[in-house]
């Protein structure tokens, strides 16, 4: 079975999410280009210009104009979001819906588009680097097995329990609900790492909740296909085959970070190899990029690589790596710069592809299935795989705010996505159901993380 980067990032799966807008398909995609190349060339043969050349400067001020829009608009509202002290990814979700093509029409880039997908795989590399390399190793010592475990057995928990729920609101067969069930299962990286940046909760509940959500996807997409299997007749679910998979994905992109990040801290900050120092910001972007395709060149999860990449990157001075202070902090403002940057046109983007009249068609039925996500599924997973962790000692609040904590966002979408592409049975309601699990998680979970950290004792000051 092939991993979740490697189908994350095809193009040609990725045909209609429910995100993607009405004219989304690529027959559109064609007919659409086909027509602009007709007109292009009538205006550039009176002109003496090659058409294929006009064509392409205007499709890259396009996209440059785009851009521009975006970077405006996302840091104006990074700075609303900061004056109001919410998260700034739920204010991006809900702006990227006003100015999509579905409201104002100021921004229409498909999702199936190349540079949609070089923003969601390089956006949510970067994000996950930025959120491995907060994380420290005396800290997850203490919550290692609530993390293996939530992120393997917690994902079968919150399946079985969605689909269930799923089977009884909506009706149809079982192993299409659950179906859903596995598409819904994983968390996201991607949207629970910035919160945790800017909501200062208790060290130890941040980063079991941060890297238990990079070590899910893998797992959830490989319950997902193994479903999928099963739903379509074209084979069963091998629990050994699965597993084995599962293995291999996490082992080969653990190894693919730890070895790129401890390079990367080698030449930025050992004592006498470090004669990239000045260049820091310059090499984690290489092993960023680096890290994600030597994982997933060897079939294992690329997301993972990076997370590992950030940890090892991050925790350097355990392997007696020490960089020059001012070295050090500029690398610092760049990764929170450029992971700023990433996030805003991700979440920007992520709204701005809405497909209402999809996203409509199973709206109340969507809304129960995911209040059975929020309120039942990923609560009961988190106190059955947290609660006999006796080396963690988790307390009743603690775990209470892991409940609450598991946004849905890009990689069930892409999942979702995934499905569509290959005709899947109940796709569309698949797509549907995702897309409002991650306006319903988001939107609510994500701003009343703070006030919820507050009530139960869990947040720092900051």
């Amino acid at each position: 079975m092939t991993n979740l980067s490697a189908r994350f990032c095809s193009a040609q799966d990725m045909v209609r999410l429910p995100f993607i807008g009405r004219s989304g398909s690529f027959r559109a995609a064609r007919t659409a280009s086909d027509d602009i190349s007709r007109r292009t060339s009538c205006i550039c043969l009176s002109s003496g210009e090659n058409p294929l050349e006009a064509s392409g400067i205007e499709v890259a001020k396009q996209t440059l104009l785009s851009c521009g829009l975006i970077l405006t608009i996302g840091t104006l509202t990074g700075l609303l979001a900061q004056k109001i002290k919410i998260p700034d990814v739920a204010l991006f979700l809900l702006v990227g819906m006003a100015i999509g093509p579905e409201a104002l029409g100021l921004i229409d880039i498909k999702a199936d588009s190349a540079l949609n997908q070089i923003i969601l795989l390089f956006g949510a590399s970067y994000i996950l680097f930025d959120g491995g390399a907060s994380l420290r190793f005396n800290v997850l010592k203490q919550c290692w097995i609530t993390i293996v475990v939530i992120a393997t057995v917690g994902v079968l928990i919150t399946a079985a329990i969605t689909g269930l729920g799923a089977y009884l609101i909506l009706g149809g067969p079982f192993i299409v609900a659950l179906l859903l069930g596995a598409t819904l299962a994983s968390t996201d990286p991607a949207t629970l790492v910035p919160i945790f940046k800017q909501v200062k909760i208790r060290d130890r509940v941040a980063q079991t909740v941060m890297s238990e959500s990079a070590f899910n996807d893998a797992m959830g997409a490989i319950v997902t296909f193994g479903v999928l299997g099963v739903a379509m007749g074209t084979g069963e679910f091998s629990l050994a085959t699965s597993t084995l998979d599962l293995c291999k994905q996490v082992f080969v992109g653990i190894i693919a970070g730890g070895v790129l990040g401890y390079l990367a801290a080698l030449l930025i900050a050992h004592e006498r190899w470090a004669f990239l120092a000045e260049y820091a910001p310059v090499v984690t972007l290489v092993a960023v990029i680096g890290a994600y395709f030597a994982a997933d060149g060897l079939q294992a999860s690329g997301f993972m690589a990076v997370f590992v990449f950030g940890i090892v990157l991050g925790n350097k001075d355990s392997f007696g790596f020490a960089m020059v202070p001012g070295e050090q902090q500029k690398l610092e403002e760049y990764v929170a710069t450029t992971a700023f940057i990433m996030r805003l046109f991700i979440f920007l983007l992520l709204g701005a592809q809405v497909d209402f009249a999809l996203m409509g068609k199973y709206a109340l039925g969507g809304v129960a299935v995911v209040t059975i996500l929020m309120l039942v599924a990923r609560p009961a997973t988190v106190f059955l795989c947290a609660l006999p962790d006796r080396r963690a000692r988790w307390s009743f609040n603690e775990m209470l705010f892991m409940c609450w904590t598991r946004e849905t966002g890009v990689i069930p979408g892409a999942l979702a996505g995934l499905l569509l592409g290959m005709k899947a049975p109940g796709a569309d309601m698949i797509a549907s159901v995702t897309f409002i699990a991650i306006l319903m998680t988001i939107l609510i979970q994500a701003p009343t993380t703070k006030w919820l950290g507050r009530r139960l004792g869990l947040l720092e000051e900051q």
